[in-house]
C-alpha cells in the first residue's frame, strides 16, 4: 500500500471513531438527562410542612403539602393524618411543652426506589402568657376616656378593646380607651396561639342626687310643674326623676321606638327634648323613670295578637293578674319584651336623659310554682340582672348611668320577687331601694311600729342595704316616702328619713308623691 493510500486509510478510521463517539456520549447525554428527570419526578422537593416555623401549642393542625401519602412520625412513634385537598394534616394533640421532631417518609412512585424523609424539627409550647392588667377604670362620667394599664410577659401580640397596642421590652402597655364600653377586654396571644383574656367593667361613680319624681302628665300643668321648678332655683334639688314609660304602660314623651308605636302606647305628653333643654339649662340633671315588666299595654297587645309567651301566664296558661290587672305582667324572659324595653332605654340615654331608671324590674309577686315564664332559662333572679346586663351596655354606650328601683324586702328575701341585690349590683351604676316606711310589716328590723317611726326603720333598712353591695362601687339611693298612707306625713316624716339616709352615709335620695306635690320645708338648700 502505497503511502497516500495509508494515509487515507488512517484518516478514515479516525473520523469513524470520532462519530462513534459523538454517538456514545449523545447517549450518555440522554441518559442522564432521563435520569435527572426521574430523579425530578421522584424527589420530594415538592413536599412542604406548614403550621410548625413558630412554637405551636398542643392539638395544632400541621399541614403537610404536595403528597397524598406519607408516614408521619413524632418523636418516632407514627401518628395518623387525614387526606385534605392538597395534601395531608396531622394534630399535635397530647405532646407535652418542648422539642420534637416531625419525619416525613414520603414513598417513591416507584417501590424499588425506596422513599424519601425529610426531618422538621418543632417546638410545643402550652402555657399560655401571663397577663396584668390594672382594674381601675372609674372615669368621671359615661362615655369618657379610660387609661389600660399593664403587662403581658411572654406575649407576641395584645390587644385592648379590639385593638392592637404596643408594648416595651418588659410587655408593658398603656393605652387610652377614648368611648369604652361598660366592659373593656384585654388579650394576650403569645406565637403558639395561647390566649389570656382580661376583662375589666368600667365603674361609673354616680354624681349622686336629690331628687324628686313627677309624671310625664303632671309635668304638663303648671301647678305641678312650677313648685318643682322653684325647689330647683332654691337649690332644694338638684334632679327631677319624670317618667319615660309609666304603670299603665304609655310612652309618655315623644318615642320613636317602632314598637311602641306599633302597640299604640306612645302618648307624647311632653317633649323630651325642650324638657331637657330646660332642666339642663338650670343645671338639672333629669333622670328617666321606666317602669319595664309591669305593662298592660304590651300585655293586652301581645296576647291578643297571638304572642302569649310574652306574657307571665298561670300554670293554666291564663295571663297572670296578681292584682294588677289581667294583662298587667309582661314576660321578662322573653327576649321581644326585653328589647323593648332596652330601646326605650336607649333612646333616652341617646336624647340626653343622665340616668335611666327601672322600675318594676322583677318577677309579679306570687308563687313561683304557679307561673308559666316562657323562654326562662335558669332562675328569674338571674334573667333579671341578665336583663339589667343588656340594658346597662347600650345606655352606658350612650352616655347615661343606670339604675334599678327595688322593694325593700329585697334586701333579705330576694327571691320573693327575683330582686337579688348582689346579682342585681354587678349591673347598674345604682340600687334605689324603696324603704317607704308605710310599706313594712311591724316589727321589721325590730322596728315596732315602721309607720309611725320613720326614722327607725329608713336607718334600719338602708344599714342592711350598704351590707348588700359592699365591696363593689355601687351606690344605694333611695326612695323616701313623701305622702300619707296609714299616717299622716309632713316635713317632719320627710325630714326624718332624709336623716336616716344620711346617717348611713347615703346623702342622695328620691322623693315619692303619688299626686307630686312634696313638702319642700323638709328640704334644705345646698350649696
Amino acid at each position: 500500500m502505497s503511502d497516500a493510500a495509508s494515509a487515507r486509510s488512517r484518516i478514515k478510521a479516525i473520523s469513524t471513531g470520532r462519530k462513534k463517539f459523538v454517538a456514545i456520549g449523545a447517549g450518555a447525554a440522554l441518559v442522564l438527562l432521563f435520569g435527572l428527570l426521574l430523579l425530578r419526578t421522584l424527589s420530594t422537593e415538592d413536599v412542604r410542612v406548614t403550621g410548625l416555623a413558630q412554637p405551636v401549642n398542643p392539638g395544632a393542625e400541621v399541614g403537610i403539602q404536595g403528597v397524598d401519602n406519607a408516614k408521619l412520625t413524632i418523636d418516632g412513634r407514627e401518628v395518623p393524618a387525614r387526606q385534605v385537598p392538597g395534601g395531608l394534616t396531622m394534630a399535635t394533640s397530647g405532646l407535652p411543652d418542648g422539642r420534637h421532631e416531625l419525619v416525613v417518609d414520603t414513598p417513591r412512585s416507584i417501590s424499588w426506589l425506596g422513599s424519601d424523609t425529610t426531618s422538621h424539627q418543632f417546638t410545643v409550647d402550652s402555657t399560655p402568657p401571663d397577663l396584668q392588667v390594672d382594674d381601675s377604670l372609674r372615669p368621671e362620667a359615661p362615655n369618657r376616656p379610660v387609661t389600660v394599664t399593664g403587662k403581658a410577659h411572654g406575649a407576641d401580640r395584645v390587644e385592648v378593646a379590639g385593638k392592637r397596642v404596643s408594648t416595651d421590652p418588659q410587655g408593658a402597655f398603656r393605652v387610652v380607651v377614648d368611648k369604652p364600653d361598660r366592659d373593656v377586654k384585654v388579650v394576650a396571644t403569645d406565637l403558639a396561639g395561647n390566649r389570656t383574656e382580661r376583662t375589666m367593667t368600667v365603674h361609673v361613680k354616680h354624681p349622686g342626687m336629690r331628687a324628686v319624681h313627677v309624671t310625664g302628665m303632671a309635668w304638663t300643668s303648671s301647678s305641678l310643674r312650677e313648685p318643682i321648678l322653684e325647689m330647683a332655683r332654691q337649690g332644694k334639688i338638684d334632679t327631677v326623676e319624670i317618667d319615660l314609660k309609666d304603670e299603665s304602660g304609655e310612652v309618655v314623651y315623644d318615642s320613636a321606638v317602632p314598637m311602641a308605636h306599633q302597640i299604640g302606647a306612645v302618648k307624647g305628653y311632653y317633649n323630651a327634648r325642650e324638657v331637657l333643654d330646660q332642666l339642663h339649662g338650670m343645671g338639672v340633671r333629669v333622670v328617666g323613670r321606666l317602669v319595664a315588666f309591669k305593662d298592660p299595654v304590651l300585655g293586652a297587645a301581645s296576647w291578643n295578637g297571638g304572642h302569649p309567651e310574652r306574657v307571665v301566664q298561670t300554670a293554666g296558661g291564663s295571663p297572670w293578674s296578681s292584682g294588677y290587672g289581667q294583662f298587667a305582667f309582661t314576660n321578662f324572659a322573653d327576649p321581644v319584651v326585653r328589647q323593648y324595653n332596652v330601646d326605650i332605654a336607649a333612646e333616652a340615654a341617646q336624647l340626653g336623659f343622665d340616668d335611666v331608671l327601672y322600675d318594676y324590674v322583677r318577677r309579679p309577686d306570687g308563687h313561683i310554682e304557679q307561673m308559666r315564664i316562657p323562654n326562662l332559662v335558669g332562675t328569674p333572679e338571674a334573667a333579671i340582672a341578665d336583663f339589667l346586663r343588656q340594658t346597662q351596655t347600650e345606655v352606658r354606650s350612650r352616655g347615661a348611668l343606670l339604675g334599678a328601683s327595688v322593694f325593700g324586702i329585697a334586701v333579705d328575701r330576694p327571691t320573693e320577687i327575683a330582686q337579688d341585690i348582689r346579682q342585681m349590683s354587678q349591673y347598674v351604676d345604682y340600687i334605689a331601694p324603696m324603704v317607704y316606711p308605710s310599706h313594712w310589716a311591724e316589727g321589721e328590723f325590730g322596728v315596732a311600729n315602721p309607720n309611725t317611726q320613720p326614722y327607725d326603720i329608713v336607718q334600719r333598712s338602708l344599714a342592711e342595704f350598704a351590707k348588700a353591695v359592699e365591696g363593689t362601687d355601687v351606690q344605694i339611693i333611695p326612695w323616701l316616702q313623701d305622702f300619707s298612707l296609714g299616717a299622716s306625713y309632713g316635713p317632719g316624716e320627710v325630714a326624718a328619713q332624709i336623716d336616716a339616709a344620711g346617717s348611713n352615709g347615703m346623702n342622695s335620695f328620691l322623693l315619692w308623691a303619688p299626686n307630686c306635690r312634696y313638702h319642700e320645708a323638709a328640704l334644705k338648700p345646698t350649696g
